[in-house]
C-alpha cells in the first residue's frame, strides 16, 4: 500500500500522535502510523498504559520475531511513504526514522516543541508549533498523483 505520510513517534507519546493522525482521517490523507496495527503486535495487550506496553516491549530480545516483525512492518510503511510527519517529543528510534526519510529523499516535517536547537533539524522542511498549525497545511495540502 502507497501513503501520503508515515507518522513517527513514540509509543510513549500515544494520545497525542492519535490526535494527529485523526486529523488526516478528517482530511482524507492516507499515513501509516506505527499505533495503528497496535492489536497485531504481538506483545501486551489495550489495558495496558503506553508506558506499561513500552515497558514490556523493551525487554524482548532485538532478534525476537515480534521485534523483527515491527521493524519489517515500519520499514516498509516508511519506504511506501511520500513525506514523514514526526510528532514531537520523539524517541530514538522515531528520530532514526526521520534520518531514514530524509535519506530516502522524503519530505520531512515535524510538530511540537524539540528540546534544543539541533543542526540536523534542519532535514525537517517545517516543524509545526501546534495542531492548528498542522491543520491549516492538511487543509491546503495537495496529495500528489
Amino acid at each position: 500500500m502507497k501513503y501520503e505520510f508515515f507518522i513517527a513517534g513514540r509509543a510513549r507519546n500515544k494520545d497525542n500522535i492519535l490526535k494527529i493522525c485523526n486529523l488526516f482521517d478528517k482530511y482524507n490523507i492516507s499515513y501509516y502510523c506505527f499505533l495503528k496495527n497496535e492489536e497485531d503486535w504481538g506483545y501486551g495487550n489495550s489495558k495496558q498504559t503506553p508506558e506499561e506496553r513500552q515497558q514490556e516491549f523493551e525487554k524482548l530480545n532485538l532478534k525476537s520475531e515480534i521485534v523483527l516483525n515491527l521493524f519489517n512492518n515500519d520499514m516498509e510503511g516508511e519506504k511506501n511513504s511520500k513525506n514523514l510527519l514526526l510528532v514531537l517529543p520523539a524517541g530514538k528510534a522515531a528520530h532514526i526514522e526521520a534520518g531514514v526519510a530524509y535519506g530516502m529523499g522524503k519530505t520531512c516535517y515535524a510538530i511540537g516543541e524539540y528540546e534544543a536547537t539541533d543542526t540536523l533539524y534542519n532535514i525537517f522542511t517545517e516543524i509545526f508549533s501546534n495542531e492548528h498549525e498542522l491543520e491549516k497545511f492538511l487543509k491546503t495540502y495537495k496529495p500528489s498523483k
